[in-house]
């Protein structure tokens, strides 16, 4: 419900689909960007001149990003408080009997103004960022946990939210409402209701630090990423390196102020085809160090104490609401509901993904070998040689597909998929108002020919952007009193390799992976069809949200679908069978390391968030104990440290990072169901998908809508078989 997702999901940046590690053409000239820098003292406009106190004067509602200023959303927000706390003393002061119009659903709507204006606010701090923006997120991060807090733990309130579900068998309400009804009592009780008043003064102080903490951690991430730049002087450095990254480098430097010099980063669009071709072993260890030591350089954007200590309050926290760790507190509001029951899928999977990365070190230690290097393989080196690797294994060359993946024909090929499988058509507007001028708007419509909703992508990293890929919403789908469909809009934002002066936007195929994912998210967002906001779209059950999403990455290497966007940039050529079939053959290629880091990431969350007691632990030693335990090689790094791990620490996943092999559970055998139709486009399968799960939200039980939609509770054996594992 919204005001539990105030002091939860908004402070801490919960973008969905933002751990997704990961379309550009001429800029708009006739639509203002955000402003990045604005002085705050100027922008301190008067209350008439607030953009967010009147409805938004422009097409479709989008947000009139020319006009908003930095010096706009403290008063908006203080002002968006103020409304949300009137209207909550108005259910309060109701002397009828409370019932499910006059305190749910009043309670519902209670914060329209504060979600306006933090759905723009912290859309644009993540992906248009700047000093101002963020002092104003570390500004209100505790005034809307204090906030959020003063609602969940309103006593008077609480107890007409619980006389009404005392009633729920006899009210008569459909399913939505039921549901609306259930989970608005459960963020009561999850936020603290039932607590005495000394302990509910106990847990606003634990929110409001884990609040400041998390968006501290968040800021120090993106200040080291910003910080770090290998510069490079000499041809000779940049040995290996094809055309295209050689490029990359080169305008990165133009674009820093090393003329003639090349520059690369900590963006993955950057890092990884640096470590991928790079032959210099010491110039490879060196950004690969820079990567993993984020947040961990004792300098000012430390974060090992912070880390630190936001799982130790978390553990405070999870003791004071009765539960034996944080970890037990998070998961009991997940299909997985216990920790037990996380490690046991873990657990499934990890002796094999184990065994397979330590086959994979071997072959790649033997090249090292043959070639007469005298060291040990390093995770610097893993992603060089096993390119080799693949190479020699499957004749497969990340660089001879890269011309065939333009960002642009990769987004229409998203487009299509959306329109084979569900009458989606994307109309471009090149009017309407953006934060940035790389973005790119479009209107959705539906079969019909219906307009569903407003879509945004912005693929391209730039210092004001967090890393990673993420898909969120200025405007979440809903109905009005009317029962009229109020349509969302939609953003997707990434950190895809940009164009250089003598070439497009090209894209490595996990890239292209990445992008269906997000698309994935978008449609959940897009194809919502539900009462109430709260409901709509991604909200849903953390193991559940990434379903949707990585049910699009299936389609992404099929030879039908490569057919209709995989084509040469310079020739227009279809991308060819003999190369279409080196990525399928190569498709379980390298899963031992793939599997193993993640994996290893989940159970290190895991490994935090178990602790049954407020001990603040050495950052650095509780990593390494915890790697030594799962038995991870040495080769390999979990794909998060724990200092950068922006995911558990500020990212809203915190005993949620295993959701994306929970989800992939769910997608493979949704993908399966498709393939067995021997129809990969089965639109009545599709019209099944939408209407038991795109359309629903969260409006049922997740496994219930899963049951509706496949028949049966979903099989592990499909993602055991496309990951190549073997199991017993």
């Amino acid at each position: 419900m919204k005001f539990h997702l105030l002091s939860v999901a908004l402070l801490a940046l919960v973008l969905t689909g933002c751990s997704k590690d990961t379309s550009s053409g001429d800029s708009v000239a006739d639509t203002k960007p955000a402003k990045e820098h604005t002085d705050m003292g100027k922008a301190a406009a008067s209350a008439n001149d607030n953009p967010f106190y009147s409805d938004f004067d422009t097409p479709f509602g989008i947000p009139p990003f020319d006009l908003i200023d930095e010096g706009h959303y403290v008063p908006a927000v203080k002002s968006g408080m103020d409304e949300q706390n009137d209207n909550i003393a108005v259910i309060i002061a109701n002397t009828e009997a409370p019932n499910f119009a006059n305190v749910i659903e009043a309670l519902e709507t209670s914060g329209n103004l504060l979600n306006k204006v933090t759905g723009v606010f912290y859309g644009l701090n993540g992906a248009n960022t700047n000093d101002e923006m963020q002092a104003i997120a570390t500004e209100i991060g505790p005034m809307l946990s204090t906030h959020g807090d003063n609602i969940a733990l309103n006593s008077e309130l609480f107890a007409k939210v619980k006389a009404i579900h005392e009633q729920l068998e006899t009210l008569g309400l459909n399913t939505e409402e039921a549901r609306l009804l259930t989970e608005t009592f459960k963020g009561f009780q999850r936020g603290g209701a039932n607590l005495s008043e000394s302990d509910k003064d106990i847990l606003r102080d634990l929110n409001e630090q884990l609040t400041s903490l998390s968006i501290q951690f968040g800021q120090n991430v993106l200040k080291e990423d910003n910080s770090f730049e290998l510069v490079l002087d000499s041809e000779d450095d940049l040995t290996g390196l094809p055309d295209n990254v050689i490029a990359g480098g080169a305008a990165a430097a133009k674009e820093r102020g090393y003329e003639g010099k090349w520059v690369y980063t900590l963006q993955r669009s950057s890092i990884e085809p640096f470590l991928q071709y790079s032959k210099r072993r010491d110039l490879r260890n060196t950004i690969y160090n820079g990567y993993i030591n984020r947040g961990n350089n004792d300098n000012e954007f430390d974060n090992k104490k912070i880390g630190a200590k936001m799982a130790s309050l978390r553990a405070s926290r999870a003791k004071l609401m009765g539960y034996p760790s944080h970890a037990h507190f998070t998961l009991s509001n997940t299909m997985a509901g216990t920790p037990d029951r996380v490690y046991a899928l873990i657990n499934r999977l990890w002796p094999a993904a184990l065994n397979r990365a330590r086959e994979e070190t071997a072959d790649m230690q033997a090249i090292v070998d043959t070639e007469g290097g005298d060291f040990k393989i390093s995770a610097s080196d893993w992603r060089y040689y096993s390119e080799k690797v693949r190479k020699a294994k499957y004749a497969f060359d990340e660089d001879q597909v890269r011309p065939y993946f333009e960002v642009n024909n990769v987004t229409q090929g998203a487009f299509e998929l959306a329109e084979r499988l569900f009458g989606l058509t994307f109309k471009e507007r090149t009017d309407l108002p953006k934060y940035h001028p790389e973005v790119r708007t479009y209107e959705v419509y539906d079969e019909n020919k219906d307009l569903t909703g407003i879509y945004m992508s912005d693929w391209h990293p730039r210092a004001s952007k967090r890393g990673g890929a993420w898909m969120s919403s200025f405007r979440k789908q809903s109905k009005d009193t009317s029962g009229k469909r109020i349509i969302p809009i939609i953003y997707n934002v990434g950190n895809f390799s940009k164009p250089t002066e003598n070439q497009p936007a090209l894209m490595r195929f996990d890239e292209a992976n990445t992008l269906f994912h997000e698309f994935g998210h978008a449609l959940h967002g897009l194809l919502a069809n539900t009462r109430y906001d709260s409901l709509s779209g991604t909200s849903v059950s953390r193991d559940f949200v990434e379903f949707p999403s990585q049910v699009m990455e299936n389609w992404v290497a099929e030879p039908e679908v490569l057919a209709f966007y995989a084509r040469h940039y310079e020739t227009g050529e279809v991308i060819p069978r003999e190369l279409v079939k080196k990525i399928q053959d190569a498709s379980k290629f390298n899963q031992g390391f793939a599997t193993t880091e993640y994996l290893a990431a989940s159970l290190l969350d895991l490994d935090w968030h178990t602790l049954e007691d407020d001990k603040i632990r050495d950052t650095a030693r509780f990593e390494k104990a915890s790697l030594r335990k799962m038995g991870l090689v040495t080769e390999i790094d979990p794909r998060y440290r724990s200092t950068y791990f922006q995911h558990i620490f500020s990212g809203g996943y915190s005993s949620g990072y295993y959701s994306y092999i929970w989800s992939e559970i769910l997608d493979a055998d949704t993908y399966q169901y498709f393939k067995e139709s021997g129809d990969i486009f089965n639109k009545e399968i599709a019209k099944k998908y939408r209407d038991s799960i795109l359309s629903k939200g969260g409006t049922r039980d997740e496994m219930d809508m899963f049951i509706d939609f496949r028949g049966r509770e979903p099989n592990v054996e499909a993602l055991i078989k496309r990951r190549g594992l073997n199991i017993d």
